[in-house]
């Protein structure tokens, strides 16, 4: 019994010395790679929150993570997008093992995201699409009038694993953007 009022007192007073909820929730949610992510979002126009939920939902913040695709780091990039977009940036030297590096994963991540909302006209959920399922497939199904009426807006994406990603970005972002917004 004492042992459990001192630790509810414990965790009040926690709370009163932390002060705020966003407080809380900052220890409990934190951001890694703070400092290139700011830096490159705001270097190719991103929204630095959606970069941290792309992050989050493709590596969980794990720098070393490799998907079954073989995509590599924080931004989970493919060695063949990661190629051609070192070559497109003037990265020297570039190879598949830089991925491994938050700072060239997250450039790169920011450089092709960008790339992808300035293809579907600054749509961020369209390019958030892109990112996962391919930019050439987005296409596709934009004029498929099953998947998108307008050609414009996806109602429907048809992969599954392209569908729930979508989602869990979208989620991160907004959980993030009310923690980390002022």
């Amino acid at each position: 019994m004492f042992l459990a009022i001192a630790l509810t007192i414990a965790c009040v007073a926690v709370i009163i010395y932390l002060g705020n909820t966003k407080t809380i929730l900052k220890l409990l949610y934190p951001l890694k790679y703070q400092e290139q992510v700011y830096n490159y979002s705001k270097e190719f126009g991103i929204d630095p929150h959606l970069v941290f939920a792309i992050v989050k939902a493709e590596s969980n913040f794990d720098k070393y993570a490799v998907s079954p695709k073989e995509a590599k780091g924080l931004m989970q990039i493919t060695d063949k997008t990661a190629i051609w977009a070192a070559q497109e940036m003037g990265i020297r030297d570039f190879s598949p093992a830089n991925l491994f590096d938050p700072d060239i994963n997250i450039r790169i991540g920011c450089w092709y995201l960008n790339r992808l909302r300035k293809e579907f006209n600054g749509n961020m959920v369209l390019a958030i699409t892109a990112y996962n399922g391919g930019s050439g497939r987005v296409q596709e199904w934009l004029k498929n009038k099953e998947l998108s009426a307008t050609g414009e807006f996806l109602e429907k994406i048809p992969f599954a694993e392209t569908d729930k990603y979508v989602e869990r970005v979208l989620m991160e972002y907004k959980i993030i953007k009310y923690i980390y917004s002022d």
